[in-house]
């Protein structure tokens, strides 16, 4: 067991972790937090899907001028000079801080962090925020993929903006002007130095397509994709792309492909069939090579932590749509490596190859992957269907889990919190569950144990939850710096407070403090260690600090649907029942089939007892009860309901079953433990349970 941890040691990590110095910190505070869309229809959203675009037409004018200014401070009289040209200086000025005023108050408690002003200027914090226009001209290679999602939010800049004012609308046109020609030159740099290089033959198209679509006459780009679909063996596609060209430039400029373009496809035309049988001959040469030649097998090294693997999705009725398909496995892979369990492989490590499937598939087998994520992409113009499902590799491969999405065409900008969002908050629960089971595997060190612990604290029955401590326990004398494991030994500790099981709150309390600051200590980007931490600081009823928590927590991953629901507990016992309700539903729309919702669904029948719905109440902690009957948490929102409606006699069999799981607990406890803010909604609840019959202490 780990000491408990001084006050003074605390106050010290806690002011590290506070003060930015740190390049941890500075991490955090560079995770953009606003999506905002000046491409087509103009939206703003925050990191939990919150709409935080303002009403008004000028102040979203305001927002689009500060996003393209992209950090640079604008002054107040250039912006106020152009909204408004046909009235007074003072007017102006005048009309302007209200119009600045609407766009504070739409970003609500986040202005702070991305709006600086003075009386001479303002500026926007262009790092803390996802801008489509700004993404789609970054340059570095990175953002590659990345940059395609963006040019899929088509349309034109700040659309719906025109006519404002004739100064406003002079400055648009420049804007715009300046976008095109910038977007154009990076497309075509590009394009060049993809010619120079000669890079992976993928590459090399998903560049060519990104101008293509941008201008789908350019002939250099149909050539170099002509030329890379006939190195990755798709000739009939490189084909397909002659015609479109040869079609684009008839209806656009009514000429025919030029010369060098159409000596291409002669070429490919001519030679496709000699080729394909050149490369079956080296093939089968190869193969026999290799059949003379066998290796002597080499042992295969233990791993100590779980590997999942994304392919990357196929795009089944449409090769316009192959960039998008890539895209959005790549968006995937990026959000589940912001879980700790596993180790992502990312999309293009596990390229397919042309005849290649989950069973045979080279990529598969050299990347020793224990899951694999794959997925289609199809649609019709107005709509996207997105197929997606999760294979087990350790025996077969193996389906677990699968799932659907649609998303119209025209909402592409909400692709992160409509499916991505949706299909990793899935994923995580469903791996949980699995490596949770007994004897799932042997290996997997210190992170495998923590696996197998988690549904034991989640039963709740003593003689479990004690086992999954002895396993918590061995994880960290393997790895002491694992931050999992120092979380969930956090959490178990917790739950000794909970489940009436230690005889100082206190001091166990700050003993599952230590372990989450040690944690955050070692990784401050761990996501999970610090939603633990802020539910261990709102059961000391700290509640200030626990919701400063949560949110960072939340803004390094927002997928994580358990911290939801641990932050509506929060804010049900602050009394804000209502906000309690609007985080449980997205831990239902991230988890919607939780193996152990009937755990989470404890944090309803909280917020509508702070409600005071209580048949809402009843009928949530009776669905509770009967899921998880060892869990005493569930009962005492069930009995406290019924006693207050006048049903005593239906309370009296759930009084007996929470004094035999607990035979200390007392009202008196209740009220020194239990973290309710206010002292009405304390007084209220021990009311109930007082007139259940529940012992005074």
């Amino acid at each position: 067991m780990q000491k408990h941890v001084s006050r003074a040691e605390l106050r010290k990590v806690v002011a590290l972790d506070r003060g930015g110095a740190s390049n941890a910190r500075a991490r955090v505070n560079t995770r953009p937090i606003v999506r905002i869309h000046l491409l087509g229809s103009m939206r703003a959203t925050t990191y939990v899907g919150d709409n935080v675009l303002p009403r008004g037409r000028k102040a979203r004018a305001i927002l689009g001028a500060l996003c393209l200014a992209a950090g640079a401070r604008v002054p107040r009289t250039r912006l106020a000079a152009t909204l408004w040209d046909r009235v007074p200086d003072f007017q102006g000025r005048a009309s302007f801080r209200q119009a600045f005023r609407e766009l504070i108050v739409a970003l609500g408690p986040l202005a702070d962090e991305l709006i600086t002003s003075d009386r001479e200027s303002v500026s926007l914090n262009t790092d803390l925020c996802w801008v489509d226009a700004l993404a789609v001209l970054a340059p570095s290679p990175e953002n590659s993929h990345r940059a395609d999602l963006a040019t899929l939010c088509s349309g034109e800049l700040l659309e719906g903006l025109d006519n404002l004012t004739v100064s406003f609308d002079q400055w648009l046109i420049g804007e715009r002007s300046r976008f095109t020609e910038r977007l154009r030159a990076l497309l075509e740099a590009e394009l060049r130095q993809a010619h120079r290089s000669n890079p992976d033959a993928s590459e090399r198209a998903d560049i060519a397509r990104r101008l293509i679509r941008f201008d789908p006459t350019h002939e250099g780009a149909c050539r170099i994709l002509m030329r890379a679909l006939a190195d990755m063996g798709e000739r009939a596609q490189a084909l397909r792309e002659y015609a479109r060209c040869r079609d684009a430039l008839k209806r656009a400029l009514d000429v025919e492909p030029s010369r060098e373009t159409h000596a291409l496809y002669e070429v490919i035309a001519m030679f496709g069939r000699e080729e394909r049988d050149e490369k079956d001959k080296s093939e089968r040469e190869y193969a026999a090579s290799r059949q003379k030649r066998p290796k002597a097998p080499m042992p295969a090294p233990v791993r100590t932590r779980l590997r999942v693997g994304v392919l990357p999705f196929l795009a089944t009725r449409s090769t316009e749509d192959d960039s998008m398909a890539f895209s959005l496995s790549q968006e995937i892979a990026a959000a589940l490596a912001r879980f700790r369990w596993f180790d992502v492989i990312a999309p293009v490590t596990l390229m397919r190859r042309p005849t290649g499937t989950v069973a045979n598939d080279d990529p598969l087998r050299s990347s020793d992957l224990d899951y694999v994520v794959d997925g289609a992409l199809s649609g019709n113009g107005e709509l996207y269907q997105i197929s997606v499902r999760l294979l087990d590799l350790t025996r077969y491969a193996s389906p677990v889990w699968s799932d659907r999405f649609e998303l119209a065409t025209d909402e592409l900008h909400k692709v992160d919190e409509m499916v991505t969002a949706k299909i990793v908050g899935r994923i995580d629960p469903v791996i949980l569950f699995i490596e949770g089971q007994p004897k799932r595997r042997e290996n997997h060190g210190a992170t495998g144990l923590l696996l197998r612990a988690i549904p034991m604290v989640y039963s709740m029955e003593r003689a479990k939850f004690e086992e999954a401590g002895r396993l918590i326990k061995r994880a960290l004398e393997i790895d002491p710096n694992d931050t999992m494991a120092l979380a969930w030994a956090a959490y178990w500790e917790m739950w000794h407070v909970g489940q009436g099981w230690t005889a100082d709150p206190v001091a166990t309390l700050g003993t599952a403090e230590g372990y989450c600051l040690r944690a955050m200590k070692i990784d401050p980007d761990n996501a999970e260690a610090l939603g633990i931490y802020a539910h261990t600081l709102a059961w000391k009823k700290e509640f200030e600090p626990a919701l400063y928590y949560f949110d960072r927590s939340l803004r390094l991953n927002p997928n994580l649907a358990y911290v939801w629901a641990l932050n509506a507990a929060t804010y049900a016992y602050i009394g804000d029942w209502e906000m309690a309700l609007k985080r449980l539903e997205r831990y239902r729309e991230l988890a919607p089939f939780d193996p152990y919702y009937g755990f989470f669904e404890t944090i309803y029948a909280i917020a509508h007892m702070i409600e005071g719905d209580y048949e809402q109440v009843i009928t949530v902690g009776r669905r509770v009860i009967k899921a998880n009957p060892e869990f005493t948490a569930g009962y005492k929102p069930v009995i406290a309901a019924l006693a207050l409606l006048g049903r005593i006699d239906e309370a009296q069999p759930h009084v007996a079953q929470l004094l035999d799981l607990e035979p200390n607990f007392t009202i008196a406890h209740f009220r020194e433990v239990y973290p309710l803010k206010n002292d009405n909604d304390r007084d209220r609840y021990c009311e109930g349970l007082r007139l259940a019959g529940i012992p005074e202490g």
